[in-house]
C-alpha cells in the first residue's frame, strides 16, 4: 500500500494528545463528597461502572482518529486488473530478413503462424492491435476483439526493406494513447507521476502492454532505447521477442508475402518462385540480442529467444500469463474514512450509554434514615 499524501499522518498527533489531555482531566478532577445516610442505598440504586466500560470508548474513538488520518492520506492499494481491461499491442517486423529460411518455410511464415494462434488463444477477451513494421511502422489493426479483422490482418502481411525498431514501439505507444486516457501520446511529454519506479522496487504498469517481434537489429528512424524510455514514462511494458536463428539461409518469400511485388534481385517476378540462389545464398541476419534485453530491462518487460517456429509460438501462447491482470494502483481512502467513522459512532453510542451520570434518584434522596427520629425524646 502506498499514500498519495504521506503528509497527512501528522494528523496522528491528534490521538497521543487528546490521551495526555483525558488523562491531566482526571488528575485535576473534582472529588465531591455526598452526604448519605446509607452507602447500600446508593449503590442498589445507581448501577456500578466497571473500567473497562469507561476505557472503551475511549480506545474506540482514537482508533476511529487513526483510521481517519490514514483515509486522509489517500492510501492506494494494488489491484489486479482484468483481462478485458488490458490491450496489447503486437509490433511484428516484416524486414526481408524475414523471408529467411533457417526457420521453415521462413520466418514470416512461422511468425504468421505463431500470431494466428496467439490471437484464438485469447478468445476475443482481450483488445489486439497489430503494428508492423519495417523501414517505417504503421498501425495495421487498433485494439480490438475483432478475431476476424486481426487474423485476415495476419495473413495479409507484407514484407519491405530496412528495421525500423524504435519507431514501432512509439507507434504502438499512440496506439495505446488512443484509447487510455492515462497514457499521453508520444507527441506529449509524459510526467515524472506516471513514470514506474526504479528497478527491484513496487511499479505503478498500465494494463496494456506491447510485444515486439523482431528478427535484426534497427537500421533507421528513432533508436529502440530512446523509444523505450518513452514507454516506461508512461508505465508501459514492453516485451522483445528475438526471432529466428544465426546460420545462413537461403531467403524465399512467395509473390503475396512481398510487396508491391517487389525482389532483391532484378527480376522482380520469379521471387515468389523458389528462389534461394544468388542474393539469399549465404546470407546472416545478426539479432541485436543486447539492444532487446535493453528494452526489456527499462520497461520493466522480459525478452525472450525463438530460434524455431515451436519456440516462438510457445513464447506468444505464454506471454499472457506474464501481463494480462497486472497490478494497477486503486485508491482505497474511502474505506478507511468509513471504517474511522463507524467507530467514532459507535465510541459516542457505548459513552453515551455506559457513561451516565451518577445521579441519586429523588425517592432515595427524600427517604428518611433509619432509626430514631433527630430529636426523639430518649427520656424512659
Amino acid at each position: 500500500m502506498s499514500l498519495s499524501w504521506p503528509w497527512a499522518l501528522a494528523a496522528l498527533l491528534v490521538v497521543p494528545l487528546l490521551l495526555a489531555a483525558r488523562w491531566w482531566a482526571n488528575r485535576r478532577r473534582r472529588r465531591y463528597a455526598v452526604r448519605v445516610s446509607s452507602l447500600a442505598l446508593i449503590r442498589a440504586a445507581v448501577p456500578g461502572r466497571t473500567s473497562w466500560r469507561r476505557r472503551i470508548p475511549v480506545i474506540l474513538f482514537s482508533a476511529a482518529l487513526v483510521f481517519l488520518a490514514i483515509g486522509a492520506a489517500r492510501p492506494q492499494a494494488s489491484v489486479r486488473v482484468p483481462a478485458n481491461a488490458t490491450s496489447i499491442l503486437l509490433a511484428i517486423d516484416v524486414s526481408r530478413s524475414m523471408c529467411s529460411t533457417d526457420v521453415q518455410p521462413n520466418r514470416i511464415t512461422a511468425a504468421q503462424a505463431a500470431a494466428r494462434e496467439f490471437i484464438k488463444a485469447e478468445g476475443g477477451e482481450t483488445k489486439i492491435g497489430l503494428v508492423t513494421f519495417s523501414g517505417i511502422a504503421a498501425m495495421l489493426v487498433e485494439p480490438t476483439t475483432d478475431q476476424d479483422k486481426l487474423l485476415k490482418a495476419i495473413d495479409g502481411l507484407r514484407t519491405g526493406r530496412g528495421t525500423a525498431i524504435g519507431q514501432a514501439i512509439l507507434t504502438s505507444i499512440d496506439a495505446i494513447a488512443e484509447t487510455n486516457p492515462a497514457v499521453p501520446p508520444t507527441g506529449v511529454t509524459a510526467t515524472e507521476e506516471a513514470s514506474p519506479a526504479p528497478s527491484g522496487a513496487p511499479a505503478e504498469y498500465q494494463a496494456d502492454t506491447i510485444v515486439v517481434l523482431t528478427d535484426g537489429a534497427n537500421t533507421q528512424g528513432v533508436e529502440p532505447v530512446t523509444a523505450a524510455e518513452q514507454a516506461s514514462a508512461r508505465g508501459l511494458r514492453v516485451y522483445t521477442i528475438g526471432f529466428g536463428t544465426t546460420q545462413p539461409a537461403p531467403m524465399v518469400c512467395t509473390a503475396d508475402q512481398i510487396s508491391d511485388g517487389s525482389a532483391f534481385g532484378s527480376d522482380g517476378g520469379r521471387f515468389g518462385g523458389g528462389f534461394g540462389g544468388g542474393f539469399g545464398g549465404g546470407r546472416v541476419q545478426q539479432i541485436d540480442e543486447d539492444t532487446l534485453e535493453k528494452v526489456a530491462e527499462i520497461t520493466g518487460g522480459e525478452y525472450f529467444r525463438a530460434e524455431d517456429a515451436e519456440q516462438l509460438q510457445d513464447v506468444l501462447t505464454d506471454l499472457p500469463s506474464n501481463f494480462v491482470g497486472q497490478l494497477k494502483k486503486v485508491e482505497i481512502s474511502v474505506w478507511f474514512v468509513l471504517l474511522g467513522t463507524l467507530l467514532a459512532v459507535a465510541a459516542v453510542v457505548l459513552s453515551l450509554r455506559w457513561n451516565r451520570s451518577l445521579s441519586v434518584p429523588a425517592s432515595v434522596a427524600a427517604k428518611p434514615p433509619a432509626g430514631p427520629a433527630a430529636g426523639a425524646d430518649r427520656s424512659p
